[in-house]
């Protein structure tokens, strides 16, 4: 809680020491012990075990959710998931080496494609995002922590590039009704889409063909404008990523 208060080389020295720590292996009981404490206590687990905030996308070939359990990863097994998608990025919790590990006890192939909830889309990255669905082996479920922003944007961007459905029609996943704050900085995301409605579809372009010519991910950051009370909640009482 005091990280705010570091200097930012030793906040990211810190970082880097727990993420160092949780790609070893498990091994032993005490190993195992500490990684479910921290994913529990500090990756905010235990609510999870109540609420997966778990959905399917599209025609039954996807899953959304927040960061599965050991438990919970064996019953999207059973539900005939073959491939686990992280859009975290990060592991430096506890949750990681507990989902790799399971992953591997369950025969599901464990992948990554980072996404960011606070930040412009990069170009980049909404291209390799349609190369990304096509070589995902089908059925298969993507997680992020909460299982609300980034999940919400994978969602979005695997119904446009892989399912060919309306920008409109996909933006739905990324609603209240996943635990989405349009108006925090997350709802950058939700700008996003909207520019591209606006600057895009309005004048006749698909998808990508905007993104690759007109897109400005530098203007649409220095317009947007969180609101001070979503904002406040997202990143000061539920502590999203």
């Amino acid at each position: 809680m005091f990280n705010r208060f570091l200097k930012p080389e030793t906040r990211y020295a810190r970082r880097m020491a727990r993420i160092a720590r949780f790609e070893r292996p498990i091994v032993g009981p005490v190993s195992r012990a500490k990684a479910w404490a921290n994913m529990l206590l500090m990756d905010h687990g235990l609510f999870r075990l109540v609420y997966l905030n778990r959905h399917l996308v599209g025609p039954g070939k996807l899953w959304r959710s927040a960061q599965p359990s050991p438990q919970q990863l064996a019953w999207f097994r059973r539900q005939g998931v073959r491939t686990i998608i992280s859009l975290r990025g990060g592991r430096e919790h506890g949750s990681w080496p507990l989902q790799r590990e399971a992953c591997e006890r369950e025969g599901l192939r464990l992948v990554e494609f980072v996404l960011r909830s606070r930040e412009a889309p990069s170009r980049e990255t909404i291209l390799a995002a349609k190369a990304f669905f096509a070589t995902i082996d089908y059925p298969a479920m993507m997680h992020c922590k909460s299982g609300a922003d980034r999940a919400g944007l994978g969602a979005v961007l695997y119904l446009i590039l892989h399912e060919n459905r309306p920008v409109r029609e996909a933006m739905g996943q990324l609603s209240a009704r996943y635990g989405h704050f349009r108006f925090a900085k997350t709802g950058i995301l939700d700008a996003f889409f909207d520019t591209y409605l606006r600057e895009g579809e309005a004048r006749g372009l698909d998808f990508l063909t905007w993104v690759e010519t007109v897109y400005d991910p530098e203007a649409l950051r220095r317009d947007f404008r969180p609101g001070f009370w979503s904002d406040l909640i997202v990143d000061r009482i539920i502590k999203r990523e």
